[in-house]
């Protein structure tokens, strides 16, 4: 009889708090502050800091830092809103830097 796998989770690599679903991932070609990062559709048991415009590398947007809600470890960010229409897909979605998550599952 085959085990039950469930959903593969993304963790904090301070605490293991599950902070997204695998299925969750948009692309992992992504730049964060320390190397690379993966956008995501939703994320979960997060903080989020204060809004403010940053210049990225595709320009202008108005983003959020994103924190670990049990361990306050700084993950990424969350697009609020993006100044120029090309980049308009990532309003509403998540950075998770490499880094700073590991796999995990239920």
């Amino acid at each position: 009889m085959d085990e039950f796998v469930g959903p593969r989770l993304y963790c904090c690599c301070k605490c293991r708090n599950q902070v997204s679903l695998h299925d969750d991932i948009i692309c992992k070609s992504f730049q964060g502050r320390n190397g690379r990062a993966f956008l995501f559709s939703h994320a979960m048991n997060i903080v989020l800091g204060a809004r403010e415009d940053r210049h990225l590398t595709t320009g202008l947007h108005t983003v959020a830092d994103i924190y670990c809600g049990d361990c306050r470890e700084m993950l990424g960010w969350k697009y609020e809103r993006a100044y120029v229409a090309s980049q308009k897909y990532k309003e509403g979605k998540f950075i998770l830097e490499k880094s700073k998550i590991v796999k995990g599952s239920w």
